[in-house]
């Protein structure tokens, strides 16, 4: 599904018996806007749960850029994270790829994810749509392909990355895990000529 102003969105909902149940939702942002990604991975594995919601900065280094798409969720996630406590540790690699905002939480009882996580994804949700109705593309060349390199960057690294992988393959197999990964949930790299023949 794409529209206007949001290149993909992907939602992939993964259940075995009652015992793992994962949604993974995530929202790419056409690459002339500087928006952020959109993402939600909500896990219960064997009983416990692991929540992780955020929007995905571009450029997380830049002050600027953090008060534009940051600052604004400042007051959901003070509302959430005294209920949804930091989940633990997180491979340093991939802090770039996430807000200060970002809530990461590992609660113990169903209870607390059905229905505090589901509140929190459903304001960050809102937030960012909010985000998407205000943002305005931009158009130097520069800053767009700033952009289209600050995707790929995360895209590649969620391609090669992805806690969802593992899991995929000793459902599917390595092939259709492959397949499934670059040409499905993080295609960017393939679509690339016809997005911008499409834009010009």
């Amino acid at each position: 599904m794409h529209s206007e102003k949001l290149g993909q969105t992907r939602a992939v909902h993964v259940q075995e018996s009652s015992s793992l149940h994962v949604l993974y939702f995530v929202i790419f942002p056409h690459f002339n806007f500087d928006l952020p990604f959109f993402g939600a991975d909500l896990a219960t594995l064997r009983g416990s749960h692991l929540s992780a919601l955020d929007m995905q900065p571009l450029f997380g280094g830049d002050a600027d850029y953090q008060a534009k798409y940051t600052a604004p969720i400042e007051q959901t996630f003070q509302a959430h994270q005294p209920h949804l406590p930091w989940g633990g540790d997180f491979p340093e690699e991939a802090k770039q790829f996430f807000s200060p905002r970002f809530l990461w939480t590992r609660p113990k009882q169903t209870e607390v994810a059905e229905t505090r996580v589901f509140a929190a994804f459903k304001d960050y949700l809102a937030a960012y749509l909010d985000l998407v109705d205000r943002a305005e593309p931009m158009t130097s060349g520069p800053k767009l392909d700033n952009i289209l390199q600050a995707q790929l960057r995360y895209l590649r690294y969620r391609g090669e990355k992805d806690p969802a992988r593992r899991m995929f393959k000793r459902f599917y197999g390595q092939e259709w895990t492959q397949e499934y990964i670059h040409g499905f949930l993080f295609d960017l790299e393939r679509k690339l000529p016809q997005l911008i023949s499409n834009k010009n």
